[in-house]
């Protein structure tokens, strides 16, 4: 099975050329890209004492030359783990949209990006996605976060999480500022379609991510979907039965747990009480997994992406919520970790299908999701202006 010539990005060695410098923009940066002469935590009193950084990541040095002054580094979940944005170690960050008392969370893992963009403090809150870690704290505080494909932007100098799905991005206010920062961090222009919204048909699919949606977080999706449709939006239903396929794929663990422990097995042999507990419980479900089980996953994997990038290839984007349920409290997430992780799990599950699919996608207020399969990234940041602007009319 072969995929359309349509879903390739234009190869014009042109478009990927280094873009001149422009006006000067404030950017935070995710604790866990290195910055020349810091210490890189990952949010973390595991890494207090590692050697700091001898150079920017390439995603921060891309955004300096492009006229970025960087106003700090932002809290995180330990080590990139956690849709929820929680962080014993250094606080979780409270949900700038939500009352002081109770505090919700902000999502994760990049809670203090969405934070520092939420409170004006930065343009562009640079960040990563290996589940929907830019899309979750996005769509929780009513920001836009896009995940391109992944191979578009280097990860050097950025700690792992997952290799296989890990993604470098930011988080904005809006769609252009979020196409100007992916095309700082990949070095590349994007082209603009200037298409009117009836020029587009997308594809909502019924099953999953609609499961366990809260009631009001359904009622906004009713809402925003009807006004799109107003709008001119082609939209078609569709049912994706492979979607129910994730859990065999993933059943010994999943790439997070099994590529982690990789990284963190030797330091956490002899630091695991330094660790976040559910942190470290996650890590050291990878422990479990053989090389035979990763062959396997990686083997899954490949298929199931080639099915399901043929199924939408019809289609300019998939549209879902980005999340099904609205902020939880910070509370309610203390200290019952059956809660937490039931919280988490249904936070990360509709973004992280995107990331299993090597896909790209974007969130933007209200809550909705565009998405697409690899190297769809144009026709995705063309349609978002559409709907930005259709939502916001």
């Amino acid at each position: 099975m072969t995929l359309p010539a349509h879903t390739l990005l234009t190869t014009n060695p042109a478009l990927f050329e280094p873009l001149p410098a422009g006006a000067a923009f404030k950017f935070s940066i995710k604790d866990l890209f290195d910055v020349a002469g810091e210490v890189t935590t990952a949010g973390s009193k595991v890494l207090q004492g590692a050697p700091a950084a001898k150079a920017d990541a390439v995603a921060v040095a891309r955004l300096k030359a492009a006229g970025g002054v960087a106003v700090g580094r932002t809290n995180m979940s330990e080590f990139a783990f956690s849709g929820v944005g929680w962080n014993p170690h250094f606080g979780t960050p409270h949900n700038p949209l939500a009352p002081a008392s109770p505090a919700r969370v902000t999502g994760g893992s990049s809670s203090g990006a969405a934070s520092s963009v939420s409170a004006g403090l930065a343009a562009i809150g640079l960040g990563s996605d290996t589940g929907g870690s830019l899309r979750i704290p996005a769509a929780l505080c009513d920001l836009v976060g896009f995940k391109s494909t992944a191979r578009l932007v280097p990860t050097a100098g950025v700690l792992p999480l997952s290799p296989s799905l890990d993604t470098v991005g930011a988080i904005t206010h809006d769609v252009a500022t979020a196409i100007r920062a992916h095309e700082i961090l990949a070095a590349r222009r994007v082209p603009r379609a200037r298409k009117a919204l009836n020029q587009y048909r997308i594809a909502i699919a019924d099953n999953v991510f609609f499961d366990g949606i809260g009631e009001e977080t359904g009622r906004i999706w009713q809402q925003a979907v009807q006004t799109l449709t107003n709008a001119g939006l082609k939209i078609v239903r569709i049912q994706l039965p492979e979607l129910s396929e994730i859990s065999a794929i993933n059943q010994a663990g999943g790439f997070s747990p099994i590529e982690s422990y990789r990284w963190h097995k030797n330091l956490i042999a002899v630091q695991q009480e330094a660790y976040d507990p559910r942190v470290a419980k996650r890590i050291l479900l990878g422990s479990l997994a053989s090389d035979v089980d990763y062959a396997q996953l990686l083997a899954h994997r490949a298929d199931w992406m080639l099915r399901v990038s043929h199924k939408l290839s019809d289609f300019d984007a998939v549209l879902s919520p980005t999340v099904p349920i609205a902020a939880p409290t910070i509370d309610s997430l203390a200290s019952d970790d059956d809660e937490f992780f039931r919280v988490n799990a249904l936070l990360l599950r509709n973004p992280s299908i995107v990331n299993l699919l090597d896909g790209c996608a974007i969130a933007l207020p209200p809550n909705l999701m565009l998405w697409q399969a690899s190297l769809h990234d144009d026709a995705i940041l063309n349609l978002a202006l559409a709907v930005e602007a259709a939502l916001s009319s």
